[in-house]
């Protein structure tokens, strides 16, 4: 039904448009009696099989929706309706910021894949941490942090750990984003070096709570193997808690859609299924050279069940879709999660 007749409807319209509307539907008519059970009836796998331990934490299952979607914490309870097993809020920022001037959201329909220089649009670390305080949800809740735009890559330290302190109580997990293409240079943010010192530093910050959170690293598809290898080092030096491969890629090969439309859209992060492969190599890549030191997380051009059993199969301990959401509609999780169970 969502590929047949309400996909094409909605991909009539401008994508953020979209976005924002779909939202307010999505949380509107879940204040209708009944909805919320319906959703869950239809859309929801419950099985203990599905359960997955991993740095302390039960995930109901390994299928979670990725960082940017609800960058605000909005729809934690409706994203629980159509079955995720864990919810990734952000990229949140210290301060409150608009993002990158529009249009900066762009579908590639023929390649199933999306172009985004949003730029870390989003309400600010402090309006998002009240929020997660009331939120009701059992699902694992994750945070993205990044820096503000505005703030100079030799100050962006101090960016990190303001969104960690400010999240810490309303969180289960931390990501700390390095690897997006659309806030400037992340160069200097992806150097062994400041990323060593950062890390070390959330550690220590991290180790004088009672409860530590997990923390976590995302990177970039486009990482070369000596690259990887660094990500590698890393990780065993600071003892970080894992790695989500991967963020959006800046290339734009073997792609469907004309070369004249995608210079026409300019710059941003490519996500959907041209990224799927890719996604898969560095997660077998960073899995096997490490020995299987440290979990994954896999998201990158999940479309189907078996792109999902593919970064499994690769080395990735749980899965997280975004893009595919969007094209394949929400019963793409339960799909996941029944192909899961029957490969058990």
């Amino acid at each position: 039904m969502y590929k047949l007749f309400l996909r094409p409807i909605l991909f009539l319209f401008d994508p953020e448009a979209v976005h924002h509307f779909t939202f307010n539907a999505i949380k509107f008519t879940r204040r209708i009696p009944g909805v919320a059970a319906f959703r869950k009836k239809i859309y929801t796998v419950t099985d203990k099989k599905l359960e997955r331990e991993l740095f302390g934490l039960t995930f109901k299952n390994p299928v979670g929706i990725a960082a940017g979607f609800d960058k605000n914490g909005i729809l934690l309870d409706e994203l629980e309706d159509f079955g995720f097993g864990f919810i990734e809020i952000g990229t949140v920022t210290p301060k409150p910021q608009i993002g990158n001037a529009k249009p900066r959201l762009f579908r590639l329909k023929k390649d199933k894949a999306i172009i985004n220089r949003m730029g870390f649009n989003n309400d600010g670390v402090d309006s998002v941490a009240l929020r997660l305080e009331n939120k009701t949800t059992s699902l694992i809740v994750g945070g993205n942090i990044g820096k503000n735009t505005a703030t100079h890559n030799n100050d962006a330290k101090a960016d990190y750990l303001y969104n960690f302190k400010a999240l810490h109580h309303v969180v289960d997990y931390f990501v700390v984003n390095v690897s997006c293409p659309n806030i400037g240079d992340v160069k200097k943010l992806q150097d062994q070096e400041f990323l060593e010192d950062l890390l070390l530093e959330l550690k220590s910050l991290n180790a004088t709570y009672e409860e530590p959170k997990p923390i976590l690293l995302k990177i970039a598809p486009d990482l070369n193997n000596k690259q990887l290898d660094e990500v590698i080092e890393i990780v065993e030096k600071t003892k970080i808690d894992g790695v989500i491969s991967t963020n959006t890629t800046i290339t734009r090969e073997n792609l469907l859609t004309s070369k004249n439309k995608i210079e026409a859209i300019g710059n941003g992060g490519l996500s959907g299924q041209p990224l799927k492969d890719r996604s898969t190599e560095v997660i077998r890549y960073l899995s096997e050279k490490s020995g299987k030191a440290f979990p994954i997380i896999g998201v990158g051009g999940i479309h189907s069940a078996q792109d999902a059993i593919e970064k499994l199969e690769a080395g990735a301990d749980l899965v997280q879709i975004y893009t595919g959401f969007i094209y394949e509609g929400p019963k793409l999780v339960k799909r996941i999660n029944k192909a899961l169970l029957r490969s058990t």
